[in-house]
């Protein structure tokens, strides 16, 4: 047996180790891969959540942006406006009772019945400016009716008083005001008879009456109607009472007083009513 396999030649024999050595090499790297783990490179990337911007990326977005408004705190500290304490517009509506006085108290008995409104424009919790338009009934004195020789009579006064006003707050709930400006009045009135004669002279009624020509009574016997147109002035005041939040009561006490051609009407008015 030595000597068949001494006579194999050598080469054959270098063949051979040859391809056992790459046999065995390749079975060794085949092993290799099949127990070996794959690489996080050749892994399937499994879904990652979205990447978090860098410090960087969000600077931008949290400042604000150079177009857009600055806040108050950016700013610095602002006022609030101020709440109204007053209302623009008030409005006022009332009864009550007329004193006389002057000329007037002589043929007009005190104590007849008025009836007045009014509005009033606001500037501020002090100031105003208000119109107001009042009726007063003048009933007259029967001294007046047996110099008018009249069995009866009506007479009564319209007067617009534009003043300006001032309002004195004294506690959340009482106040005041003060008013006083020029006034305009019309009085009329109308004899339900008279057997006075026409051109005679007139007596004091007749002359505070008005109808009086020259000092005598119209001819034609107009004198039992009356109309007279009078400017002058009133000034006055009064207190006021909260009752609602939004309404209050007031008290009021005027001088009224009106001339034409020395023909005087002086009242004074006694008020009580709502304003809101």
């Amino acid at each position: 047996m030595i000597r068949k396999f001494a006579t194999v030649p050598a080469c054959r024999i270098v063949l051979a180790l040859i391809q056992v050595t790459i046999l065995a090499g390749a079975t060794t790297v085949f092993a290799q891969q099949a127990q070996a783990p794959q690489t996080p490179d050749q892994q399937t990337p499994a879904q990652q959540p979205p990447a978090q911007p860098t410090p960087a990326q969000q600077q931008p977005d949290q400042q604000p942006s150079s177009t857009q408004e600055a806040s108050p705190a950016e700013v610095g500290p602002t006022h609030k406006p101020k709440v109204k304490d007053y209302k623009n517009w008030t409005f006022n509506v009332g009864g009550g009772a007329s004193l006389t006085n002057g000329t007037t108290a002589n043929f007009v008995r005190g104590g007849g019945p008025i009836g007045a409104a009014g509005v009033a424009r606001n500037y501020s919790k002090y100031f105003g400016l208000r119109l107001d338009f009042q009726f007063d009934n003048l009933p007259l004195r029967n001294s007046a009716l047996e110099l008018a020789q009249a069995p009866g009579a009506t007479s009564h006064v319209y007067s617009l008083m534009l003043d300006p006003i001032i309002n004195v707050p004294v506690t959340k709930v009482w106040g005041g005001y003060i008013v006083a400006g020029p006034s305009f009045l019309h009085r009329s009135g109308k004899l339900d008879s008279s057997t006075a004669l026409p051109g005679s002279a007139c007596n004091p009624f007749f002359l505070w009456w008005g109808p009086c020509l020259a000092g005598t009574l119209p001819v034609r016997g107009e004198f039992l109607k009356a109309n007279q147109n009078q400017l002058g002035a009133n000034f006055g005041g009064g207190i006021t009472r909260k009752i609602t939040p939004n309404m209050e009561f007031y008290a009021e006490f005027r001088y009224l007083h009106g001339k034409h051609y020395g023909i005087t009407t002086d009242l004074r008015p006694i008020t009580i009513g709502v304003r809101w």
